[in-house]
């Protein structure tokens, strides 16, 4: 009996899964970057910043918070890092493995097997970068409420492993898709870090890290529980994994539709 091409097939999901992490951990950059720029980058922050003590607000309560300046930049650069880390890793990941996808569905691999694996590798990989992240983020400075700020951590990195699967989705060359990713984060991690933030900008809830940076300095600094604030993080996720699925789809549906072209035009005996 021939399988509907959408049943879902536990062995092709799971075999896509390995293919997927193996293919993260054959990327030499990507497990430099997450093994000695995270604490590279935390400890930039610590030598770098100012040891005064630092008034900023809260949304949406605009609750202010009495934290040092050097405790703050390291929790923003450590959010710094793991968006560059997951989101360069997604992009080099989906990127290099575009041709082998589309060719794999033109075979006849099930594509939602191989959609699922992709995303479900997006949340394993980041669990794991907020994982280290945390235990480097911990040895170096005090920190309220530790399981709200790894969520927060786990956010930032979904969202921006997001950005990565749909920016592999998306560009056509290796070059365009670096310089979206590492503008984008730091450009983002840079207005949300209230030492730097010197001046009430509106629509800073619109980037991608807003959620995540608050729920991160409200867990790092405050007794209160930043929930709320993480789903921005999630819902940013979701969203550009819906559009990094839909692009991929729409990219190999023409050679799925040639192929079959192709077949029944091909005369039987």
């Amino acid at each position: 009996m021939t399988s509907h091409p959408m049943t879902f097939r536990p062995p092709a999901y799971i075999e896509m899964l390995r293919c997927t992490l193996l293919g993260h951990l054959r990327s030499r950059m990507a497990v430099l970057l997450a093994v000695a720029f995270i604490p590279a980058w935390i400890m930039v922050a610590r030598l770098c910043a100012p040891d005064r003590t630092l008034r900023f607000s809260l949304e949406p309560r605009g609750t202010d918070v009495l934290a040092p300046a050097n405790h703050v930049s390291q929790v923003v650069n450590a959010l710094a890092a793991v968006t560059l880390v997951t989101g360069f890793s997604m992009f080099m990941e989906t990127f290099k493995a575009g041709e082998t996808d589309r060719r794999l569905v033109l075979a006849g691999y099930p594509k939602l097997q191989m959609l699922l694996a992709k995303v479900t590798a997006v949340a394993l990989v980041t669990a794991v970068v907020a994982v280290y992240t945390m235990a480097v983020l911990g040895s170096s400075l005090p920190v309220r409420q530790p399981g709200p700020l790894a969520l927060a951590v786990f956010g930032a990195g979904l969202a921006y492993g997001g950005i990565g699967l749909l920016l592999g989705s998306l560009v056509r060359g290796e070059l365009e898709g670096f310089f979206l990713v590492i503008m984008l984060s730091l450009v983002d991690t840079g207005l949300q870090n209230p030492v730097l933030n010197v001046a009430d900008l509106t629509g800073l809830s619109a980037l991608p890290l807003y959620g995540a940076c608050q729920a991160a300095l409200t867990a790092a600094f405050t007794s209160r529980t930043p929930w709320s604030y993480g789903l921005l993080s999630f819902a940013w996720s979701a969203a550009t994994s819906a559009l990094a699925l839909l692009a991929f789809h729409v990219r190999t549906r023409p050679h799925c539709r040639i192929a079959t072209e192709a077949l029944a035009e091909t005369p039987h005996p």
